[in-house]
């Protein structure tokens, strides 16, 4: 699937690079486009002297873009910003990234950056449950969605498409209570999974769904705007992706790189986080407005080394159970 996936994004390209100058600091990311532009902004407000060019998808879809320029020997991107430590933990076994610790580190907990600094967590993404205010049942467990009231009317966004999206399904696919069988029982109960955030967003505030899984800041953030959805922190935890950052080993602007890095660690650069409405991964930063306080969301652990062993194989156990093709 992966190879596939990779042959695809070779084909059809996206986010070109054309137009960029060679002093340019280049950033890929799987930010959303708004949340890109106003972290570009905001470092280059810190940083007057240094332009910046980025490009922006899913986490798979950058991975398979950024392999291809390896595999072809011209990597053009000077610093990742994407999903998950799993996918930055395979590029720093593979010797791809660059080892940098950042002066800001000291203000996040150990376990949100790379003890050797090849990748820094930036903020705490939670996949949760939201529903349409017209739903019959408010769900409150992930087991929710598996009861009769829900059947035919689950989406989730496929790991296929997404980061986060894999990252969940090991987090709950390690629960005991919960596991592949989990999984089996959603399918069995009319659930889909395809594509990614935004659609399963589109998908429950319009209502052709009633109960969708989904990174927290989407319905958080649209339901402010008016939207007529609710998001809920499972009772049995949540899983969380940090997008974390990491400078390529290839990069030829490391200064710039680091600079960048350092930014999104600072205070001024998680404040911005916050303004978007993300939760900040760093200590001593108050929540965006919508969230409860940072002791009532629970966050099941994952490890980064053991989810990418076993990516492959959880991928493929994923795609089987939902009939999903790579």
């Amino acid at each position: 699937m992966t190879k596939l996936l990779s042959a695809f994004t070779a084909l059809v390209a996206f986010g070109s690079m054309s137009g960029a100058n060679a002093a340019d600091l280049v950033v890929y990311t799987s930010q959303p486009n708004e949340d890109a532009q106003a972290t570009i902004d905001g470092f280059k407000a810190a940083n007057p002297g240094i332009d910046v060019q980025w490009v922006r998808d899913g986490t798979p879809q950058i991975m398979a873009k950024l392999n291809a320029e390896i595999q072809a020997g011209n990597p053009v991107a000077d610093v990742l910003l994407i999903a998950d430590t799993v996918t930055l933990e395979r590029l720093k076994q593979a010797g791809q990234l660059l080892a940098y610790k950042s002066p800001e580190a000291v203000n996040y907990d150990a376990a949100l950056y790379d003890a050797d600094g090849y990748y820094h967590s930036t903020k705490l993404i939670t996949t949760g449950i939201m529903y349409n205010t017209q739903a019959g049942m408010k769900p409150k467990s992930w087991a929710d969605l598996a009861k009769p009231e829900a059947k035919g009317l689950v989406t989730m966004p496929s790991p296929l498409a997404s980061g986060a999206a894999l990252i969940h399904a090991q987090t709950l696919a390690g629960v005991s209570e919960l596991g592949w069988d989990y999984y089996k029982n959603l399918k069995e109960n009319g659930a889909v999974a395809a594509g990614g955030n935004g659609g399963v967003l589109k998908a429950v505030a319009t209502g052709e769904k009633a109960y969708g899984v989904v990174v927290d800041y989407m319905p958080i953030r649209e339901k402010a705007k008016g939207a007529p959805i609710e998001f809920v922190f499972p009772t049995e935890g949540v899983s969380a992706v940090t997008e974390p950052a990491a400078i390529l080993s290839s990069t030829k602007h490391a200064d710039d790189a680091k600079k960048f890095i350092d930014y999104l660690l600072s205070e001024d650069g998680q404040k911005t986080a916050v303004k978007l409405g993300y939760i900040p991964a760093r200590n001593g930063i108050d929540l965006p407005a919508g969230y409860p306080s940072r002791d009532q969301i629970k966050v099941l652990p994952i490890n980064a080394a053991e989810a990418l062993k076993s990516s492959e194989k959880d991928l493929k156990t994923f795609a089987d159970i939902f009939g999903l093709k790579g």
